[in-house]
């Protein structure tokens, strides 16, 4: 696998090597050692969801308070969609920045998500399923949900009709009233040295 380091400090994308012959196809997603060697970041699975979505649906921007912090693997394990991770650590180089990678069933890239960094993503197909991997069980009343559609984060989610979104994420504060909130994750020196 190829582990490359997105413009967010900590987030990755994983692009398989994949095994083709007549049969299909073949490839490891994530394999911890490796990852660990490459990023200097520990993953060790908790918790795994699916969610599925009809095309044009947006979820997001969710992210998880410290402690009890969580870090996400996500992979697009049917259809595809664009997907976004959003840097809330307040302090951090490039807070508020988002970055976009196309998820498919076609080059199986998935992305890493560290603890403190949000996540979101438009469905582009009918039926698109999303796996997430977590690092932590979900913790009641630790989702942090940042308005998707705040113009000061100005996420270019690239919809062309208003896209299908749950009331939680519709009413949810921006990243302004999240951030006085003190919900957020500070930028610690851990993050600085590359490590989590």
């Amino acid at each position: 696998m190829r582990i490359t380091e997105l413009e967010i400090p900590g987030a990755f994308v994983v692009a398989p090597d994949r095994i083709r012959d007549e049969r299909g196809s073949f490839h490891e997603a994530l394999r911890t050692e490796e990852f660990a060697r490459e990023t200097g970041r520990s993953f060790t699975p908790a918790q795994i969801n699916y969610s599925v979505s009809r095309r044009n649906t947006l979820r997001g921007v969710h992210s998880v308070t410290t402690p009890p912090g969580q870090a996400k693997f996500v992979t697009c394990v049917r259809g595809a969609l664009r997907d976004f991770v959003v840097d809330l650590r307040v302090g951090s180089p490039t807070f508020g920045l988002s970055v976009s990678n196309l998820l498919d069933t076609e080059t199986n890239l998935s992305v890493y998500v560290p603890e403190g960094v949000g996540h979101g993503f438009l469905s582009l197909t009918d039926d698109a399923c999303i796996s997430y991997v977590l690092s932590t069980a979900h913790v009641p009343g630790t989702q942090i949900d940042i308005d998707p559609l705040d113009p000061d984060l100005a996420i270019p989610w690239g919809f062309t009709e208003p896209p299908l979104m749950s009331e939680k994420d519709a009413g949810a504060p921006s990243l302004a009233a999240t951030a006085a909130a003190g919900l957020l994750t500070p930028w610690s020196e851990h993050e600085k040295a590359g490590r989590a």
